[in-house]
């Protein structure tokens, strides 16, 4: 089912908008749900959205309520069509991600890595340790180090659950070949 949500018509490059791709989703969400128990049943927040991915994976496995945040109205546009297709109910919030307020059982996120603008991923990481219970993320692989330490010092465990390959397609002109191949961890994050 996640292969079939529409990606994104216009992806900002400031934004570093990638569309996670559906296995990688498939298998975060399917981890959270069936190996931790932190999607049935719960709140879960769905940090720069983009196309609603891992939001409408979450309703799909049982999440009570999903609220998916984008700063880009073309994203949260493309989100709320990929639900009203589905027929699913999420709430879709096109805002800053520190404009969230209360608690959420799960957040889930696929951050921009950092590249264009520095720390971006650091940006989502407070932002999800401020609402979030447990946290759900991909992160570029040699950027694990420092995650681990900035972490430690906001008093979260870290626990890498894989890593894998994402394949960037050319779609910014700076990109120079047809595709690029990114190594990522999926990571789970829980306050200590």
């Amino acid at each position: 089912m996640l292969q079939g949500i529409e990606p994104h018509s216009k992806p900002k490059v400031d934004l570093e908008q990638y569309t996670t791709p559906a296995d990688i989703a498939a298998d975060m969400l399917f981890r959270a749900c069936y190996t931790y128990g932190d999607i049935r049943g719960k709140s879960v927040l769905d940090l720069g959205t983009g196309t609603g991915r891992l939001a409408i994976g979450a309703v799909i496995l049982g999440a009570d309520q999903v609220v998916g945040i984008d700063l880009d109205t073309t994203s949260i546009d493309s989100a709320l069509a990929n639900s009203k297709r589905m027929q699913l109910k999420v709430e879709w919030i096109v805002g800053e991600i520190e404009s969230v307020r209360g608690t959420f059982d799960t957040v889930v996120m696929n951050p921009p890595f950092g590249t264009k603008r520095n720390h971006a991923d650091i940006r989502f990481l407070r932002a999800a340790l401020s609402v979030g219970k447990v946290i759900y993320s991909v992160h570029k692989s040699t950027t694990q180090s420092f995650i681990s330490r900035w972490l430690n010092r906001a008093q979260a465990q870290l626990e890498v659950l894989r890593t894998s390959k994402i394949q960037i397609p050319h779609q910014y002109n700076f990109h120079h070949k047809e595709s690029h191949v990114v190594v990522v961890d999926m990571l789970r994050i829980v306050h200590s």
